[in-house]
C-alpha cells in the first residue's frame, strides 16, 4: 500500500457522491505492469466532490488554518534533483513534460541550471527518506506524521496568506521499483501544484491512498485543469469554489456527454 503525505491546510468531509463514471480504458502505454484500468468520463457531481475533497485538506498542517485554495500562480519553475542509487532523472523528466503537456495553464518547465525553482523533485533512496522529513519537518512532527502515516514519499508546500504556492519540495523514492517510483512521482507532483489533500473513498484519484496508479489519470488531469483555470484563484474559499464549478467543468469539455454511462 502507498503512503505519502503533504504539508499545509486543513481536513474537511464530504459525502460519496454515487458512481457514475464510465469509459473504463486500461493503463496508458508507459504504466508499470499491472497498473490499474481508470475511468475516462465522469458526472458533475463526481468532478465536484474530488475537487472539494482533494484541493481543501491535508495529512499534516503546520502554522495557520489557510482560508481557501493555494495554487501557484505564475509559472513553474521545477529542478530535478537526483542523488539515488538509481538513475530516474529521465523517467522524471517525462512525468513532468507530460503534466506540461497535458494540464493548461500549468505553464511548467525544467529550470535551468542552478536557477531558482518554485518545485524541487529529490530523487532518493528509501534508507535517506526519514532524514529528508526530518530536514524539511522537524525531528518532533517526523516521529509524530511517521507514526501516524508510515509515509513512503512526501511533498512540502509553502504558501502565502493570500494563497499563492511560494515553494514546494517533493521526495521520490527512486530504489523500489517502477511501481513505487512512478507512483510517488504522479502522486507528489499532484500535492505540489495544489491538490493537497488525500481521499481514501474516491476510486479514481491517485490520491487515494489505498491505491497505486503511477500514471497521470484522466480524472486527476481533469482537477488540475479546473484548479488552474483563471476563474479559480488562490485564496477562494470552499463555497467561493462549489459556486463556480458547475460553469467551469461544462465550459471546459470535462463532464461525460450527456451523464452517459
Amino acid at each position: 500500500m502507498k503512503r505519502s503525505f503533504a504539508a499545509f491546510i486543513f481536513i474537511i468531509s464530504l459525502s460519496a457522491a454515487a458512481l457514475a463514471a464510465s469509459g473504463k480504458q486500461p493503463a496508458p502505454p508507459g504504466s508499470f505492469q499491472g497498473a490499474p484500468p481508470q475511468y475516462t468520463r465522469f458526472s458533475t457531481a463526481e468532478l465536484m466532490r474530488g475537487f472539494l475533497a482533494l484541493t481543501f485538506g491535508s495529512d499534516l498542517r503546520i502554522g495557520a488554518v489557510p482560508r481557501g485554495i493555494r495554487r501557484f500562480d505564475h509559472p513553474i519553475r521545477v529542478a530535478v534533483i537526483a542523488s539515488g542509487s538509481v538513475d530516474r532523472a529521465a523517467a522524471m523528466q517525462r512525468v513532468l513534460d507530460e503534466y506540461a503537456q497535458k494540464v493548461p495553464n500549468l505553464r511548467l518547465s525544467i529550470a535551468a541550471g542552478t536557477a531558482p525553482a518554485d518545485i524541487e523533485v529529490r530523487l532518493i533512496d528509501e534508507k535517506d527518506f526519514t532524514s529528508a522529513l526530518r530536514a524539511a519537518f522537524g525531528a518532533k512532527i517526523t516521529k509524530t506524521f511517521v507514526a501516524r502515516t508510515d509515509p513512503q514519499c512526501m511533498t512540502s508546500v509553502k504558501s502565502s496568506a493570500d494563497g499563492g504556492i511560494v515553494r514546494a519540495v517533493s521526495f521520490i523514492i527512486v530504489d523500489k521499483g517502477d511501481d513505487v517510483f512512478l507512483d510517488c512521482a504522479y502522486h507528489e507532483l499532484l500535492h505540489a501544484f495544489g491538490l493537497s489533500s488525500h481521499d481514501q473513498r474516491n476510486p479514481w484519484t491517485s490520491l487515494n491512498q489505498k491505491r497505486m496508479v503511477g500514471y497521470l489519470s484522466d480524472y486527476d488531469r481533469a482537477l488540475l485543469t479546473l484548479l488552474y483555470d483563471p476563474r479559480i484563484q488562490p485564496g477562494l474559499t470552499a463555497r467561493q469554489a462549489r459556486a463556480r464549478l458547475p460553469r467551469l467543468i461544462l465550459d471546459l469539455g470535462l463532464v461525460a456527454p450527456a451523464q452517459g454511462k
